[in-house]
């Protein structure tokens, strides 16, 4: 019987990525010295694993790559080895080598093979250096101990698999071609179990076997081999006695066994099992979509299941109900006022458990953000080590639960704001001490809910922004002339605009002018803002506010003549009407509207989208004061209709990218209602020669 194990590859890849970052992370906490046990047993655990299911896949170069970083972990786990600074970089690096090796292999695009292979000349070139001498001569005794005074010449097995053996994506034929080449092997197959042809279930294990391997191979390269089916199987592992010169037997004596083979988690056990698909406490639930571009699936707590389930369980009695009451009224031909009451209570009822059912559908989505904040310390150690500063990394809301889309939208853009903070905010030790700062700087990321939005800060404690400066770039770059009044907020946004830099030195890290105002362009398309606020000599904080998802919002539907459009709620500050003696114009063609000491500019929606309106009389219609980017604008409208939560539909996907509009969705009647993006209504408003926010005198 042969199984396709492509099948499994997609679990395979996610778990090895998963695996990566395990590794890094633990990497990242070793200290120079004897190692943390917990985490170096961690780090093996997770590379012992993808060396397991790379094997079992047939990945050979993963494999044997992935076999040489196990040793070298193993030697530190054996406290037979310290972690150095070097050892440390050598397995980092290498970690980033296996992860393009696995992209690579998943997207089955060619291995870069020199690569590989100047890795893996570095381990094995660090596992020829000497070991720590008399690290561990105790655990060295022992194990001395258990080989001499036993005689060991073998291990006889009893191997008991479990029918779904297959369908986890595990292969005893495999386990017993590695046995092969530990040394000399002889298998007893037993088939008592075999059903009738007509009863057999193709992908069902019922074969078990005796197996009697004469090797000097150690119980932990035997556990090693069955470490992925032992929570599937019925596994006894007992070692031979060695063959006395008489050709008899001996009986078997007592052991002495190894110390760190008594406790069971320092056994390389692999973390997960191909046919877990994300553990206990959790489901993996796919998309279909592949792992080009981000991740394909997402961990979801069996609680949020467990809730999914029972709100279908309840959508389905409330159908039951309403079909019921369906037959009831045909058979009648006639409805009474009970039927009636009848028919309301049970609408009322679907449309709870449809609000509820979309609320945990939408928490399947939520992941924590510390997917994006655990790049950081890695990359945050490199660039610093790089540039010569000392730089401490705080993260703090790691837990805060985001839409998975903006999870995997966001982190490029965080990366690039990190680096700038690296490059351009924290100064050199020498120059933090001679401002009477402490030689390490700090760089905070904080993630935190504020009403409907997440927020992210980036804090650093460097030079701060100069205004002055600031301004100045501008003037030259020509993005401002010198006659122009710039509040702060306007000054440190010139950083966003294309082209601007200032840095002196163009270095691999920033400095080329290229990158700022991607980074705002991407989180405005994410229905976000970004915003700086810093203090010369002291730091600077961005701050990033994002929705909560990019699948449904609350919003507020609107008429503009025939046409009806959706304003996002989160965006409306307020509603008003207003006089025309109460409008000023600027220049003599943009009409604005003084509001608590500032001027906000009206615009009117009918001539941005070219729609036909009876209400051309501003006192006729509504002002809708919304606001982006920290400026505020008024959207004259004929009508306020109502307040519902739409589903999100992309027109870039289904239409074409249109200015102005960040989606569409279908209402309640069946037509199709634009989603207002209130950032592209501004850039259409300034397109036209309209004007934008002017303070008050």
């Amino acid at each position: 019987m042969s199984i396709d194990m492509a099948q499994f590859h997609q679990v395979f890849f996610e778990e090895s990525f998963e695996g990566l970052e395990v590794m890094e992370r633990g990497l990242m906490e070793l200290e120079p010295g004897i190692p943390d046990s917990e985490v170096v047993n961690s780090v093996f655990r997770a590379a012992h694993s993808i060396k397991g299911g790379s094997g079992t896949f047939g990945f050979k170069a993963i494999s044997d790559f992935t076999h040489v970083m196990e040793t070298l972990l193993d030697e530190m786990r054996d406290n037979v080895r310290e972690v150095t600074e070097q050892n440390s970089d050598i397995l980092l690096k290498s970690v980033d080598c296996l992860r393009e090796m696995l992209e690579a292999t998943q997207n089955e695009t060619p291995v870069d093979q020199d690569r590989v292979t100047e890795y893996q000349q570095l381990l094995e070139r660090e596992l020829n250096v000497r070991a720590t001498p008399g690290a561990n001569s105790e655990t060295a005794q022992d194990t001395q101990e258990v080989s001499s005074s036993t005689g060991n010449a073998g291990w006889s097995i009893s191997f008991k698999p479990q029918a779904e053996v297959f369908r986890s994506g595990n292969d005893p034929l495999v386990i017993l071609r590695e046995l092969n080449e530990l040394g000399e092997l002889k298998v007893s197959a037993d088939s008592t179990q075999v059903s009738d042809f007509e009863l057999l279930e193709s992908e069902d294990c019922f074969l078990s076997w005796e197996i009697t391997l004469v090797s000097d191979a150690s119980r932990e390269q035997i556990d090693e081999l069955f470490a992925w089916v032992e929570d599937i199987s019925q596994l006894d592992i007992n070692p031979l006695t060695e063959v006395n010169t008489c050709g008899s037997e001996s009986t078997a004596v007592a052991l002495k066994v190894d110390k760190k083979a008594e406790t069971s988690d320092q056994l390389p056990v692999p973390q997960r099992r191909a046919s877990d698909c994300g553990g206990s406490g959790d489901r993996r639930v796919g998309d279909r979509r592949g792992n080009q571009s981000g991740a394909s699936s997402i961990r979801v707590d069996t609680v949020k299941i467990d809730s999914l389930i029972n709100m279908v369980g309840e959508l389905v009695i409330t159908q039951s109900m309403l079909g019921l009451l369906g037959e009831t009224i045909e058979d009648n031909q006639q409805i009474t006022p009970q039927e009636i009451e009848k028919l309301r209570d049970g609408l009322m009822q679907l449309e709870r458990n449809t609000r509820e059912l979309q609320e945990n559908v939408m928490q399947v989505r939520m992941m924590p953000i510390s997917f994006t904040f655990s790049r950081f310390p890695r990359l945050v150690r490199d660039l610093s080590g790089q540039m010569g500063k000392k730089i401490d990394l705080k993260l703090s809301g790691e837990t805060t639960e985001v839409d998975k889309n903006i999870i995997e939208k966001i982190g490029d853009p965080l990366v690039h704001l990190v680096r700038n903070s690296l490059d351009h905010g924290i100064e050199m030790p020498e120059d933090r001490l001679a401002c009477g700062k402490s030689e390490n700087g700090t760089i905070e990321l904080n993630a935190f809910h504020r009403g409907g939005n997440i927020v992210i800060e980036i804090v650093d404690d460097g030079k701060g922004l100069d205004k002055d400066m600031l301004r100045q770039k501008g003037i030259e770059k020509e993005l401002i002339s010198e006659e122009d009044i710039l509040s702060d907020k306007q000054v440190f946004d010139l950083i966003f605009m294309a082209g601007f830099s200032t840095a002196k030195e163009v270095t691999d890290v920033s400095g080329r002018g290229v990158g700022m105002d991607v980074v705002r362009r991407n989180i405005l398309e994410l229905g976000g803002s970004v915003e700086i606020d810093s203090v010369l000599g002291t730091g600077t904080k961005m701050t990033i506010r994002l929705p909560l998802t990019l699948a449904i919002l609350d919003g507020q539907t609107i008429r503009v003549g025939e046409e009806n459009y959706i304003v996002p709620i989160t965006s409306i500050v307020e509603s008003l009407q207003i006089k025309t003696d109460m409008v000023n114009m600027v220049g003599g063609q943009g009409e604005t509207f003084k509001l608590r000491g500032e001027y906000i500019p009206i615009i009117r929606l009918h001539n941005i989208f070219d729609v036909t309106t009876s209400d051309k009389i501003i006192e006729e219609g509504l002002l809708v004061v919304v606001e982006t980017d920290g400026e505020h604008f008024g959207l004259l409208i004929d009508e306020l209709l109502g307040q519902q939560q739409v589903v999100i539909k992309s027109l870039e996907q289904n239409y074409k990218r249109t200015e102005g509009f960040s989606g569409a969705t279908i209402l309640g009647d069946g037509h199709v209602a634009l989603i207002l993006d209130m950032p592209g209504i501004m850039r259409l408003n300034k397109k036209m020669g309209l004007p934008s926010h002017v303070k008050a005198a």
